[in-house]
């Protein structure tokens, strides 16, 4: 038995009145999920437990079977470990995301216009974080380059408990009253912020993108700090080989620590325009490499999300059913084995929110050997509908495997 399970991050959201109220995923032409949807076991389920933060760590990590409020660390500590690093049991990741503040007034009175500085490419990126570590980084703390606007921040007995605000969470308001605060014990955060926009501001990577009509990358934003975290073996729990495809650090980190293959593709961003057929050939010539389990993470709805980006999320989605879902199940098909593929979102990104929500997402398993009365168009409402909810996010693969 081959697993396919393919996440579109951020897929779900509400219905709006621009696409004759519907949902993006309600209103995408996505011909190969409707046709499995059809014999598919539908319903909804919640992969963030309720008083935890609606963020993509906690939802794979409930995905893949592992239960967040026993293995959550923070998603800075997983992205840490894609990157390689040998992180120290006295030492405390960050994300470390480079975003685009307003230029006029005071520090606190700034704007946050984006998350993801118009998702700067990473060899930008590298630039502005070196310059970071050249001047901010010490024997105590080091800064290192991942992909896009998500870096990453190492600090020996760096606060592990300090409540950051998200920034995706506040884009357009006064970045004041969501700093660090002193008297929480966030001085020293604080002021590594503000001293990093002087040295971001008008560096010659910046001024190089505002002649071109982009955004600055000229603060850096740090939050979900964490230890060095260990997940159980995938393999031991579940007896598959499996791979991990993702353009994302954080996924990748969650697949390693759990002893999974992680596969890159080039050209993939972790934006709409990313390499859709790279990654669907990945996820076939891993089965082919013997793996019984990948597990394929698409980052553009959830982008698009964050970004109010209506067209490209509807794009999307559309992308991912043309490109990742029908060549690997054609493949799958073409093997004369049996297979099962499991398609959900990991949580909810509304458009008009620009945010992740806590809501129940729409999930579909289709296994080559049955059917089951599904719906015509997959989506929240339908899978809603069917009144098959999951409480817990890290069961569901109890439903795909068994």
């Amino acid at each position: 038995m081959k697993y396919l399970v393919l996440i579109p991050d951020g897929m779900a959201d509400e219905k709006i009145e621009a696409l004759g109220n519907r949902t993006p995923m309600e209103a995408a032409n996505k011909p190969m999920m409707n046709a499995l949807a059809k014999k598919s076991l539908v319903g909804t389920v919640s992969n963030v437990p309720e008083g935890m933060v609606p963020e993509s760590d906690t939802a794979n990590m409930a995905i893949l079977s592992f239960d967040p409020k026993v293995y959550s660390k923070g998603r800075s500590p997983l992205e840490a470990v894609s990157m390689g690093i040998e992180m120290k049991s006295d030492e405390t990741a960050y994300r470390c995301n480079v975003v685009t503040l307003t230029d006029d007034g005071d520090y606190d009175d700034k704007i946050i216009l984006d998350h993801s500085a118009d998702e700067i490419t990473t060899a930008e990126a590298d630039e502005l974080i070196k310059a970071l570590e050249e001047k901010l980084g010490n024997e105590y703390r080091r800064f290192y380059t991942g992909v896009s606007y998500r870096h990453c921040l190492i600090w020996k007995n760096g606060n592990d408990k300090y409540d950051f605000m998200r920034p995706h969470d506040i884009l357009g308001k006064r970045i004041g009253e969501y700093l660090p605060k002193k008297e929480n014990g966030g001085e020293e955060f604080y002021r590594l912020m503000r001293e990093s926009f002087d040295i971001l501001n008008h560096h010659p990577v910046n001024e190089a993108r505002r002649a071109r009509g982009l955004k600055p990358a000229n603060s850096a934003w740090l939050w979900s700090p964490g230890k060095k975290p260990q997940l159980p073996n995938f393999r031991e729990k579940w007896g598959l080989d499996a791979a991990v495809i993702s353009a994302v650090d954080l996924i990748k980190g969650i697949g390693l620590c759990a002893g999974m293959k992680s596969i890159d593709v080039e050209g993939a961003t972790g934006n709409v325009h990313t390499n859709y057929d790279g990654k669907a050939n990945a996820a076939i010539n891993a089965f082919r490499d013997g793996c019984d389990y990948v597990y394929v993470h698409v980052e553009g709805p959830d982008e698009c999300g964050h970004r109010a980006e209506l067209e490209n999320k509807v794009l999307s989605v559309e992308l991912i059913d043309q490109k990742i879902l029908k060549p690997v199940y054609d493949y799958l098909v073409s093997c004369g084995e049996d297979f099962r593929i499991m398609v959900l979102p990991d949580h909810p990104t509304p458009v008009r929110l620009r945010t992740h929500t806590i809501l129940p997402v729409p999930f579909m398993i289709y296994d080559s050997a049955k059917e089951w009365d599904g719906v015509e168009n997959f989506c929240e409402e339908s899978a809603e509908a069917k009144q098959n909810y999951i409480e817990n996010g890290y069961s569901l693969m109890e439903k795909l495997i068994k």
